[in-house]
């Protein structure tokens, strides 16, 4: 197929129309690329939505819940099976490339985004051993990078369904005992990131980051117009709400980077181990019963609030943090079902507070540009994503969209949500 009839196929599925071209040029740098290597068309083509975290900071890693959107910017993805055990990735928009030999190990870091290929490969080869992976497989964003709207998932994903694919691990007995559905999927894909064991399959170091499911369940399950709620450990649906239509999403990043490696990497993932730390204080606690798995299941016995706030110490504003933003989830939810712009707006500034004082994961400039959100006229605001540095999103009426992208923040734009993870026909 050509550039604008997979563009207006992706429409068909879901994705809105405002989207159509900025698509259109993305799947045209991926066949252009594409041919200038190869006489056959991929085999494959896909695209990889972003995400939008709309309440749910660092909430799904300890069993709580998140209200999430596919975003309409995302990755295109396509592949075709290679005759040797060779990954060969390009990126159409960066003009780089990457070669990986499959058995071959590593004692360094790669560096960017063919960190994040790599770590793919090697999990797959490692928990799916008889399969050949070799694939060349050319990709293209319009995400902003490091902006906190899953852009190092979506890779992940995108790269881990290629490989799915040119490998037939579908087919195969460990994956068919271990992956039921998309959801499983994600959580699947989740545990390549952050390195974790999932069901039968082993882990490994991951991409260094602890995090959670969220991003990629959002991936593999969006539905285009709709926020969706899930819970995790084990991760579950828990429903769907239409945005309004007269209500529009406008993402700003103020050229702020959500780092993710260093010292931020190391705040990101004690978030994760205070977590955990809260729940070993909960197993060691001497009381009878089996051990919770997770921080959400230790608060759902009665009383276990006051009893882990006692035991917490100074890690108190982690489980207050966890506790509050947890309960956001499916008010938000109901919020957006009722078209209820004012209680969205008190439970954003609820979230954003409590991100600030209680999590201590957002930077001044994050701060700044979910205050001047409001001050420009949005109904309700909020940062989102992992933290430290990112984006905010902001909740105003769609008629009101052009006045406000001017009034608020350069390179800020307006969203729907859009269709989940979505394969297109190649011919």
């Amino acid at each position: 197929m050509k550039p604008h009839q997979l563009a207006d196929a992706l429409v068909e599925r879901g994705l809105p129309a405002s989207e159509r071209d900025a698509k259109q040029a993305l799947f045209t740098g991926v066949l252009e690329t594409w041919h200038m290597a190869h006489r056959d068309a991929p085999q494959a083509i896909w695209f990889v939505p972003g995400r939008l975290e709309v309440i749910g900071k660092h909430t799904d890693y300890a069993g709580g819940r998140a209200l999430v959107a596919a975003a309409p910017r995302g990755f295109v993805v396509a592949t075709s099976p290679r005759g040797d055990e060779t990954v060969r990735v390009v990126d159409a928009w960066r003009g780089e490339s990457l070669d990986l030999a499959v058995a071959s190990v590593h004692t360094t870091r790669l560096p960017g985004w063919r960190h994040y290929v790599d770590t793919v490969v090697r999990r797959l080869a490692k928990n799916f051993p008889r399969q050949r992976f070799g694939a060349d497989i050319t990709i293209a964003s319009d995400l902003p990078p490091a902006s906190g709207m899953s852009s190092s998932s979506g890779l992940v994903v995108g790269i881990a369904e290629a490989l799915v694919r040119i490998g037939g691990v579908q087919k195969t007995a460990e994956w068919r005992l271990n992956i039921r559905g998309p959801l499983d999927a994600a959580g699947y894909y989740a545990c390549i990131e952050n390195g974790r064991r999932f069901g039968g399959l082993e882990g490994d170091a991951g991409v260094g980051t602890h995090g959670g499911s969220e991003d990629h369940s959002a991936i593999l399950n969006g539905k285009a117009d709709h926020v969706l709620a899930f819970g995790f450990v084990p991760s579950r649906a828990l429903g769907a709400a239409r945005v309004p239509g007269d209500w529009s999403f406008v993402i700003g990043t103020g050229g702020i980077k959500a780092n993710k490696t260093g010292r931020a990497q190391e705040a990101y993932n004690k978030l994760s181990a205070d977590a955990a730390a809260l729940v070993a204080a909960w197993n060691g606690r001497g009381e009878p019963g089996p051990p919770a798995i997770s921080l959400a299941a230790a608060l759902a016995a009665p009383g276990a609030a006051g009893t882990l706030r006692a035991l917490a110490g100074p890690l108190r504003n982690r489980l207050d943090a966890f506790i509050r933003e947890d309960q956001r989830v499916l008010a938000a939810m109901a919020a957006f079902e009722r078209g209820d712009a004012a209680e969205l707006g008190r439970l954003s500034a609820d979230s954003q507070h409590d991100a600030e004082h209680l999590l201590g994961n957002q930077i001044p400039e994050t701060v700044t540009l979910s205050d001047s959100a409001r001050k420009a006229g949005a109904f309700a605001a909020c940062s989102f994503g992992a933290g430290f540095g990112g984006a905010v999103w902001a909740l105003v009426e769609t008629s009101e969209v052009k006045r406000f992208v001017e009034a608020w923040t350069p390179g800020a734009f307006a969203i729907r949500p859009g269709p989940a993870l979505t394969e297109l026909p190649t011919k």
